[in-house]
């Protein structure tokens, strides 16, 4: 029985990395390849550790991976947003259809004050 579960997360696992690397070819630009790809292969690699963890059984290994797993998830999404900002202020275009520029703005807010702190 114990088979069938690790069976059935590594192939969940697996099809979420599959939809990562769906979303880096699909999507059009820099910044949703990001997003797409850091959620999905967290959660595809996550689910996989955890099914390595279920196969070996062992405290050690078990503990190893839930911080590896804690690991990912704390990391992978701050490295994809200080690539997306590097990306930005490298002047990266966005996708036509983007609707919002939130770090823009930001950027903006915060020059509009520097400047009338220098006044």
């Amino acid at each position: 029985m114990s088979e069938i579960i690790i069976g059935s997360f590594l192939i969940l696992g697996s099809l979420v990395i599959l939809l990562a690397a769906l979303g880096v070819v699909k999507m059009p630009d820099i910044y949703l390849r990001m997003s797409a790809t850091t959620k999905a292969a967290t959660l595809g690699i996550s689910i996989i550790l955890i099914s390595t963890g279920l196969h070996f059984g062992t405290t050690e290994i078990i503990s190893r991976t839930i911080l590896i797993v804690l690991f990912l998830m704390i990391t992978a999404p701050v490295a994809s947003h200080l690539l997306g900002r590097a990306a930005y202020l490298n002047k990266l275009p966005l996708w036509d259809k983007t609707v919002r520029d939130d770090l823009g703005e930001s950027l903006r807010n915060k020059q509009a004050t520097e400047k009338e702190q220098e006044l």
